[in-house]
């Protein structure tokens, strides 16, 4: 029998400064959520650099393979036994460019997965990744979703085919998108009996100001806890897995 698992998501307001200002605001977070004994901490979409396309432009600022840039949160990783999921530039080894989330692991590995659904002048800049990347935690298999990737259901219907118990979406919700961040949570949740999770980036972004609501969907699409405000926070709770078997069943 799979064991409860405690997940925290961070609505992050990204500081102005790229890698190098945010990483520290990463690892003090995740310190934070192992204090309530979380084991998954999820970060918004580009969450070590911020939504600013411009910023991109300085070769600086993408992660790479093996950067140890990211050393401090592999650290608070391995010393705290959570499983992080931060959204960054990724630059693969050929140049190709991705909008990621890195799953990064106690051990020091990292999964990642790229975003598919690209939109805007997002398009100019990254390439789009192909299918959907599932990762263990604790037993329980998470599929790595970000921001407009949860709008077309056959994402989540993907990894719920592939065996997913929780949908976790790093995201950039704006604050005149905030009906559509429940109706998608809600729905990939409920069509496919899995817990679903946002952890949306907060503040003043490229495409507007945030309107925050991150939090977590059980899989019978209602919702569990939600972020009141729209700046930095950690939202913590515990998920079942008897619930998904309950419901599945029926």
């Amino acid at each position: 029998m799979t064991s409860p698992l405690t997940v925290s998501v961070i609505q992050y307001r990204a500081l102005y400064g790229g890698v190098a200002a945010n990483v520290p605001e990463h690892v003090a977070l995740i310190e934070d959520a192992a204090s309530h004994g979380t084991r998954f901490v999820v970060f918004p979409e580009l969450s070590v650099t911020g939504y600013s396309l411009a910023l991109l432009q300085e070769p600086q600022q993408w992660i790479t393979d093996g950067d140890r840039r990211l050393d401090p949160i592999r650290e608070i990783c391995r010393r705290t036994g959570i499983t992080a999921v931060i959204g960054a530039p990724w630059a693969e080894e050929d140049g190709t460019r991705r909008l990621a989330a890195l799953g990064i692991h106690p051990e020091g590995t990292i999964d990642l997965a790229f975003k598919s659904r690209l939109h805007g002048p997002e398009l100019e800049l990254f390439t789009a990744g192909d299918g959907v990347r599932l990762i263990e935690v604790d037993g329980w298999k998470v599929a790595l979703a970000i921001c407009y990737d949860a709008a077309h259901p056959d994402h989540a219907d993907s990894a719920a085919q592939a065996g997913a118990d929780m949908y976790a979406v790093s995201a950039l919700y704006t604050d005149v998108e905030s009906h559509r961040l429940g109706l998608h949570l809600g729905a990939r949740a409920m069509d496919n009996r899995m817990f679903t999770l946002v952890a949306n980036l907060g503040g003043i972004t490229d495409l507007g100001s945030s309107c925050g609501l991150s939090g977590f969907w059980g899989p019978d699409g209602l919702l569990i806890k939600q972020a009141a405000g729209v700046g930095s926070e950690v939202l913590t709770t515990t998920l079942r897995h008897g619930a998904i078997e309950r419901y599945r069943a029926g």
